[in-house]
């Protein structure tokens, strides 16, 4: 497999890359990031081959609380203009969707916890998610959903949203929930954002969190196998 050379956004401690981590590490490719909470240098476009855009609890409309947020969405388009593979996970799905030209509103249902998504027959059979079956459950945590860009391939929904993941022209993919959670990014998650765990039809407990931690070697599983196919994608 060809080196890659990663750049990542993260916008808060609590939402680093998790296991995407150790597929950059086992694969061999390099990475840069910029931690918005930090810094707000971005890179060199003809610098980076993929953007990997993480969560975070902010809507991608907060740009007067969050000012970086208007210079992020405009490299994010830039990014997608210039050819280069971006995937956008959670918040990230979100800001690229807004860069795309979608709308980003308010969920009918938060979503947190480890529920089911339903794939598309496109997906399905696509490059990405064939051999996956019908059904995956993964982990979620999110308020916020998107309208899909023009022109982009809806891949999965679930119960509680419609929205749950789409392609486009090949190289951007976006991901509305989370695979990339290791135990100790659960738990990173958990204390970041407890005040969020309230009664809601889609909305576990921690200790609901928690008990499913099984799941974590599954997800990663699916998540290494939609990096290796994303970085054959030509």
């Amino acid at each position: 497999m060809k080196k890659i050379r990663i750049h990542y956004f993260q916008h808060v401690a609590h939402e680093g890359l998790g296991s995407i981590k150790e597929w950059i590490s086992f694969s061999g490719h390099s990475l840069t990031s910029t931690r918005f909470f930090e810094s707000t240098r971005l890179p060199e476009i003809s610098d980076i081959d993929w953007l990997i855009v993480m969560g975070g609890p902010m809507s991608v409309h907060d740009e007067e609380q969050f000012p970086w947020l208007a210079k992020e969405k405009e490299f994010i388009r830039q990014t997608v203009d210039a050819g280069k593979t971006v995937l956008g996970i959670c918040l990230g799905s979100q800001l690229v969707s807004v860069a795309l030209g979608a709308r980003v509103y308010k969920n009918k249902e938060r979503e947190i916890g480890w529920f089911d998504i339903e794939l598309t027959p496109f997906a399905q059979s696509g490059n990405l998610f064939f051999d996956m079956g019908k059904r995956l459950k993964v982990f979620h945590w999110h308020g916020d959903t998107f309208d899909l860009p023009e022109k982009a391939i809806h891949l999965a929904s679930s119960e509680g949203c419609k929205n749950q993941a789409y392609i486009y022209k090949d190289k951007v993919l976006a991901l509305q929930f989370h695979l990339e959670p290791t135990w100790e990014l659960l738990l990173e998650m958990i204390e970041g954002g407890r005040e969020e765990l309230l009664s809601g039809k889609y909305v576990q407990t921690e200790e609901e969190l928690l008990k499913n931690k099984q799941l974590i070697e599954s997800n990663r599983e699916v998540l290494f196998t939609l990096l290796n196919r994303l970085a054959e994608q030509k």
